[in-house]
């Protein structure tokens, strides 16, 4: 069973037993298990089922495997011949989660 999700401002086609990297669940800790309701598609057996825009009763689990940072990304501006120049950059809060089920109700 295949499922399109949408989760964290990002669509992602998953199974079970599929791991992921999405940007990080307010208020959750490594080990805690989320349910993501906003599913817009669902492939069972080769029949798909279209929600519009999500399908009611449709629920996929997730286990929060980490929460982390990843790697630095480096924001550099620049105007030539201006000596103008900022470097700045940031680290994106992570979780990875592991796809646990997918439930069709």
């Amino acid at each position: 069973m295949k499922a399109t999700i949408q989760t964290q401002g990002s669509q992602f086609t998953v199974e079970k037993g599929d791991k992921l990297f999405v940007n990080r669940f307010p208020n959750t800790n490594e080990g805690d298990k989320v349910k993501i309701e906003d599913v817009l598609m669902v492939v069972d057996e080769g029949k798909p089922t279209f929600g519009s825009p999500i399908i009611e009763g449709a629920t996929v689990t997730v286990k929060i495997l980490e929460n982390k940072k990843d790697k630095k990304i480096i924001i550099f501006k620049k105007k030539r011949r201006q000596g103008y120049k900022r470097r700045r950059g940031h680290r994106q809060h992570l979780s990875v989660i592991e796809i646990e089920s997918i439930d069709l109700k």
